[in-house]
Parts: C-alpha cells; sequence; structure tokens
C-alpha cells in the first residue's frame, strides 16, 4: 500500500482532534497501571514497567500505530541530540576526519546484528531506498519478468510499474490468501506464478497491511531452483522477529531502522550477497569498484547524526533480547486478537496461526469503512491506528509497542464492540 494512501484514509480521524504533545517518560495514558505490563507467562511484569518508564508517551490517546515509525527511547534520543550538538560544533572538521570511520563503526554493528558480512550490507535512508536501489539497478532486458504480490507495499510495486515503462519488464503479481493452510499454499502461489522469463521475485518478510509472516526460507529456496533471483522487503521484520539475514538465502533484503530498531528517522539497511553486487548498477555514478556493494551508497551530504544514533539503538536492542522481544510482541498481538475473533461482526484480516504473525494485525468492522472505523476510534475513544483498504484487505492495522499495556489493549477491545453497529 503507498505511503499517500495510509495519510489519506487517517486524515479524516485526525482533522477531528488535535493530539496533544509528548509527555515525561513515567507519565501512563487514562486507565493503565504500572502493574499491568504482564509478558508472556515466563516474564516478569517489573521489566516492561521499567521498559515502559523509558519512553515518552502521549497522555492524551492510546497509540497502537508503531509499524509506520516507532518512538526512540528516552536514553537514545537524549544521545542523538548529543550527537546533532557535537557534529553541528566540530562540523567540517567531524566531517572530514571522523565520519567515515564512524559510519564504518555503525555499519559493522549492523552487519553483526543481521549476521552477514560488513561488506554485504550498507546503511541506507529506509526500506524504499534500499528496495528501489535494487529493482532499478537490475540489468534488465525487454521481455524479462518480476513477480510480487499485490499486498506488497505501494513504493515498491510503483518501482516495478516503472522499470516496466522504462525497460519492457512483465510484472506478475499474485493475491496472497489472508490465512493460507500451510506454507506450501504460499510457496506454490508464487511458483504458479514463476516463468522461464522471470529474473526478480519480491517478498515480505512481513506483509506490512495484515502483519502476515512470510515462510521467506521456502520461498526462497522453491525460486532458486528455478534460477530466480529474490529480494525481501524486511521494513517490518528486522529487529522485530528473531532472525540473521543470510538464514533466509535470499539474494537482496532492505529494511528500516526506525521502526522496531528504535533509531531516529532517515536509517535504513540493505543487503546485497556478495556474488550478486557486481551486476547491480547504482542509482548514482560512484568511484567504486563494480564488485563492491560501497557503489550502491553514494548519498552525498546526510545527516550524519542519525548513522551514529544507531549504535544507541543497538545497545538497547541487546539489552532488551531479540528472542524476549519476538515473544513479547506475538503475545501482546494475540492477546486482543484472541479476544476479538469471538465479537460479531469483527473481522481478522491475519492469519489465525500464531507462527505466522507476531507485533501487526489488522481488523475491520462488518458494515464499517477503514477510514470510518479509524476515526470512530481516535474521535471516541483515543485510540490511533491507521486504516487500510487495498489489495483485498478493509480494516484498521494494530500494532501495539513492548510498552503497551493490557488495559490499553483492553480498552481497545472495548472499543472494537462499541464501535459495531
Amino acid at each position: 500500500m503507498d505511503k499517500r494512501d495510509f495519510l489519506r484514509t487517517i486524515g479524516g480521524a485526525m482533522s477531528a482532534a488535535i493530539l496533544g504533545d509528548s509527555v515525561t517518560a513515567s507519565s501512563q495514558p487514562s486507565g493503565s497501571l504500572p502493574g499491568s505490563l504482564p509478558g508472556p507467562p515466563t516474564e516478569p511484569p517489573d521489566f516492561w514497567v521499567q521498559l515502559r518508564k523509558r519512553y515518552a508517551l502521549p497522555k492524551d490517546r492510546i497509540d497502537l500505530e508503531h509499524g509506520y515509525y516507532s518512538r526512540m527511547s528516552n536514553d537514545v534520543l537524549e544521545a542523538f541530540v548529543g550527537h546533532v550538538r557535537s557534529i553541528n560544533t566540530d562540523a567540517a572538521f567531524y566531517m572530514r576526519t571522523r565520519q567515515a570511520d564512524d559510519k564504518n563503526a555503525a555499519r559493522t554493528a549492523l552487519a553483526e546484528l543481521a549476521g552477514c558480512a560488513t561488506d554485504e550490507l550498507i546503511i541506507t535512508r529506509n526500506t524504499t531506498e534500499s528496495l528501489d536501489t535494487i529493482i532499478a539497478g537490475q540489468p534488465w532486458q525487454a521481455g524479462d519478468q518480476a513477480v510480487m504480490a499485490q499486498q506488497d507495499y505501494g513504493a515498491m510495486l510503483l518501482m516495478f510499474e516503472q522499470v516496466g515503462r522504462r525497460h519492457g519488464v512483465e510484472n506478475r503479481a499474485v493475491s496472497l490468501p489472508m490465512d493460507p493452510k500451510s506454507d506450501e499454499e504460499i510457496v506454490e502461489l508464487y511458483a504458479s506464478a514463476i516463468t522461464k522469463k522471470t529474473r526478480l521475485l519480491m517478498v515480505s518478510h512481513i506483509v506490512n497491511i495484515t502483519g502476515h509472516v512470510m515462510p521467506v526460507k521456502k520461498i526462497v529456496e522453491m525460486a532458486h531452483s528455478k534460477n530466480v533471483l529474490v529480494m525481501v522487503d524486511g521494513a517490518h521484520a528486522f529487529a522485530h522477529l528473531d532472525f540473521k539475514i543470510p538464514e533466509l538465502g535470499c539474494d537482496y533484503y532492505g529494511a528500516s531502522l526506525h521502526k522496531w530498531l528504535g533509531c531516529p528517522l532517515g536509517a535504513g539497511i540493505l543487503y546485497v550477497r556478495k556474488p550478486r553486487v557486481k551486476e547491480l548498477w547504482p542509482m548514482f555514478g560512484d568511484h567504486h569498484a563494480e564488485d563492491s556493494i560501497d557503489k550502491l551508497n553514494h548519498t552525498g551530504t546526510h545527516p550524519v547524526h542519525t548513522d551514529l544514533a544507531i549504535l544507541d539503538a543497538i545497545r538497547l536492542h541487546r539489552e532488551i533480547g531479540a528472542e524476549r522481544k519476538e515473544k513479547r510482541l506475538r503475545w501482546l498481538q494475540k492477546y486482543w486478537t484472541d479476544q476479538a475473533r469471538k465479537l460479531p461482526k469483527v473481522l481478522l484480516n491475519t492469519p489465525t496461526d500464531p507462527a505466522r504473525t507476531c507485533a501487526i494485525a489488522n481488523v475491520g468492522i462488518e458494515g464499517l469503512r477503514p477510514h470510518e472505523l479509524a476515526k470512530k476510534l481516535l474521535d471516541e475513544h483515543r485510540i490511533f491506528t491507521v486504516a487500510i483498504n487495498a489489495a483485498g484487505v478493509h480494516g484498521v492495522r494494530v500494532t501495539p509497542h513492548l510498552y503497551t499495556t493490557t488495559e490499553e489493549l483492553d480498552a481497545f477491545v472495548q472499543a472494537l464492540r462499541d464501535c459495531t453497529p
């Protein structure tokens, strides 16, 4: 779904109420209690209570739209502000003497987090930049084909449309089932779209509009058996799910760091499996060798303080723990969706199998258009979500964060009851 569509769908909801400013980290939304943040049964509740205190949260609404941009913790925010001040003081001296070394340190730490070699990963501004670089950089020939899903993110679908017009590439889009019975059902769906002319297949690690966690490794194995390259949209998966990129076997992987790693806006990654680097054309002219991934990273002068904050965000991510983070996020989603599935006229647009989901889910109500539901939730219940009305998905996307309370989720479920005609 295109970001512009996202913004249009929530426009009506936002116009009816002015959202308040952030407050101190210790403040709690109305109705929530510090002791109300249990995780899975084996998780000590106090861990999440203390973590919540490390974020500045709004007190005039319940935020359930962390899939677009997740706020930084207070310590990462303060470190980021410090980086801005420091670089402003040193100015060109910093840019000419330390910038490259500091960026490489952040890149090395990200590569370690991703489980890949440093020379297979670069820092970008976001997933769109990462994946559009791959789509545009392919040595396309007229008659080549690309495979993707109708439910993939709009920015990449638009880039595929552009290479279609520019290079004569045929795009073949499948439609993903809402609640597949098996991995094989998904794999076969993609396989059915591949022909001898297929060059590249794109798959979302987590489908942005439904929260569907895809069987990426199996899709990659199938595609590679047919000599098709695979590009993975990991915008919603990196630092959300506990995995290493090379385990997937994909050729390319792009992700944003301002979602689940908790970095400032303007940070992303692009992974390219080393044998695949040479054939790619860079977006901008560059002097690096053809087989160096650095040729894809000619960004010009950019906000380098964002790169510095990546290390601060990684420290917090490691402090929490990737496995614990994934379990907590899946548990929170199941907490409210298990209740919502029992409600009359409430429709879940997310797989029922816990292995196919994590934090993100989508819910609709019969008789209410998505933007109407989003508006009612915000205007009448002070709950912020985002309306989705595309590619067969009609509802609001709901994305709690690690610090979301059960009281907040209970309030959301009650709001669904109240919104039902």
